[in-house]
């Protein structure tokens, strides 16, 4: 098909043609499915651990806390993307190891896993062993990714871009959709911005993304504000925000020693701070 309103906003055209799965069929048009045992789009749905799987006692220790604490999915990454190829001493990626240490830990607390994928070769031993896939930002456009993973059945999370328009995220959605595969969650994980208000901080969380999408998709929505922020004191704020705004769940980076994490050690908080955030974001998602 041509196309006609080629732009990055979108538009009537794009809703009848580019995305029409994607698109809400009406204005209370809303996604709602279960994903080992966990409701999604009624709900809200908490993500939490570790940015990196680091060893088997790590995953272990986050599985019991979190699980324990009161999220619904123990998150963690096995094959861990960085923006640039050097390593710090304690970065060591784990790959099929910490694949296996997480299903371990789902058998043993019995908590459902997301992990991320980065190449097609390793799509059957992430099918087997995880609850959800997740596609990081990177890799939103890698369609042939996408579609590989589609074809698993398996529940996909979407991360957004941080140069991605709503556009081109719910474009790439269409790619999961199309293969038959409807369990799909869109996750915002911070935008590319010229200032971020801090030094260390990269992206900003785009709060107003959550109720944009709500307008035209009748996908869930999640929020990641530990890698939105990438600043510890900010997770808090922007979490309650998410919620506030509308998301259907929360992603966070959870760590027993947040300062010294192998990646990323500014933005995960402890098992403290989720204990008494997590009340708040449950007080808000019921009031609103």
């Amino acid at each position: 098909m041509d196309n006609k309103f080629p732009g990055k906003d979108i538009t009537i055209e794009d809703l009848k043609s580019k995305f029409p799965l994607v698109a809400k069929k009406n204005k209370n048009h809303r996604s709602t499915f279960n994903v080992s045992g966990v409701e999604f789009g009624k709900d809200l749905v908490i993500f939490a651990g570790p940015n990196m799987v680091e060893s088997k006692e790590l995953i272990f220790d986050v599985a019991k806390n979190v699980k324990k604490i009161g999220a619904h999915f123990l998150r963690g990454g096995a094959f861990k993307p960085l923006t640039f190829p050097y390593r710090s001493k304690k970065y060591r990626e784990t790959r099929e190891d910490g694949i296996r240490w997480l299903s371990e830990a789902k058998e043993k607390y019995n908590i459902p896993i997301i992990t991320e994928i980065m190449e097609e070769k390793y799509i059957p031993l992430v099918a087997e062993m995880t609850d959800i896939i997740q596609i990081g930002s990177r890799n939103m456009q890698n369609y042939p990714l996408i579609t590989a993973c589609a074809k698993t059945k398996k529940p996909i999370m979407l991360k957004r871009h941080y140069g991605a328009s709503l556009r081109d995220w719910l474009g790439a959605a269409e790619y999961i959709l199309v293969e038959g595969n409807k369990k799909v969650i869109l996750c915002e994980r911070g935008v590319s911005v010229p200032h971020t208000h801090r030094s260390t901080s990269r992206f900003l969380l785009d709060l107003q993304v959550i109720p944009a999408a709500k307008e035209v998709t009748h996908l869930p929505i999640v929020s990641d504000p530990s890698h939105a922020t990438f600043w510890r004191p900010w997770v808090r704020p922007m979490a309650l925000a998410s919620v506030a705004a509308g998301a259907d769940g929360i992603m966070l980076e959870v760590h027993p020693d947040p300062k010294n994490a192998a990646v990323d050690p500014l933005q995960p908080i402890n098992y403290k701070d989720f204990r008494s955030l997590l009340p708040e974001m449950i007080k808000i998602y019921n009031n609103i």
